[in-house]
């Protein structure tokens, strides 16, 4: 990795970190080393990065803000691309926003909402970089990314960028193209919003934001949602049903706010966490007869 190390700074492309411990870039503070974290500062750096991934054929991943991801405690092998900064920018023009896959989502509908716009306001609890959100169609109060994207610029490992629609990204519940067929990076979005009222938008956004505060243990290290929601019912209602809040292994615990979220408590491993998805798994499964699926990626060396 040295050598592949010493290619990329020669590049110029960002800030590259060895062995550098992803539990520093998730939001559930877990997760072992990357081989390479790689923090590109511009579109240019990102397609350098690719290319040397793709001369080396080395595994890869992209990352935004670190929410909806569980790392193993092994970590990453490879590559891992972390869109932050130098991928921040944002243009309004009129109802229509261009924004940089590495801008905080909380933040883009923030500014929306004071600028009129609406359309976002699901988004304002969602602590997600617009790349990741796009990559994983995130949503909350009943909408999604889906029902704004007009377009999203995409890299592909072959080194191709494309702009694709809302309709070539194949979105569908909590997952996209980049997901199901060709994994790429999401470098841009372009967004629809509509013309609004802002003390409408405003309201809306505070009700969603008291919400989040009062039912979610954000104030805790965690991934956000676990499971994908077996509609008609609810994965949080479930577990609480089920007598699940509260449930401890390691330090990993099935909040007691939400039955939906697990929180690291202080030192929690990936181990933990994984053995208590599981153990939520199979009472859901003998109580209730439903299968549960994982709403959050799990990703890594075990």
């Amino acid at each position: 990795m040295e050598k592949i190390k010493q290619e990329l700074l020669a590049q110029k492309v960002g800030a590259v970190k060895e062995d550098e411990p992803l539990a520093n870039h998730t939001t559930m503070k877990i997760g072992g080393p990357a081989d390479l974290l790689v923090e590109p500062d511009s579109i240019e750096n990102i397609k350098k990065t690719m290319d040397i991934v793709k001369k080396y054929n080395l595994p890869w991943r992209a990352i935004g803000r670190g929410s909806n991801l569980l790392v193993a405690d092994g970590g990453i092998s490879g590559v891992v691309i972390k869109l932050g900064k130098g991928l921040d920018h944002m243009e309004m023009n009129e109802t229509k926003v261009t924004v940089g896959s590495g801008y905080p989502l909380i933040v883009l509908s923030t500014q929306a909402g004071r600028s009129g716009l609406k359309g976002l306001e699901f988004a304002g609890g969602i602590p997600a970089s617009v790349g990741g959100a796009v990559y994983m169609n995130a949503g909350a109060h009943g909408s999604d990314i889906s029902n704004i994207l007009e377009k999203a610029h995409i890299l592909f490992q072959d080194g191709t960028m494309e702009w694709l629609s809302k309709e070539e990204m194949d979105f569908s519940y909590r997952t996209s193209l980049l997901q199901k067929k060709r994994p790429g990076v999401v470098l841009e979005a372009v967004f629809n919003l509509e013309k609004g009222d802002r003390s409408e938008i405003t309201e809306m956004m505070k009700k969603h934001k008291d919400y989040r505060r009062d039912t979610q243990p954000w104030d805790r290290p965690c991934a956000g949602s676990i499971f994908r929601n077996p509609l008609p019912e609810h994965a949080g209602s479930l577990i609480e049903r089920a007598g699940l809040k509260g449930h401890q292994i390691g330090g990993a615990q099935i909040s007691e706010l939400h039955g939906n979220f697990i929180v690291n408590t202080g030192g929690a491993s990936a181990e933990d966490v994984l053995a208590l998805i599981e153990h939520a798994k199979t009472v859901i499964k003998d109580k209730f007869g439903i299968e549960m699926e994982t709403e959050v990626e799990i990703i890594g060396r075990k």
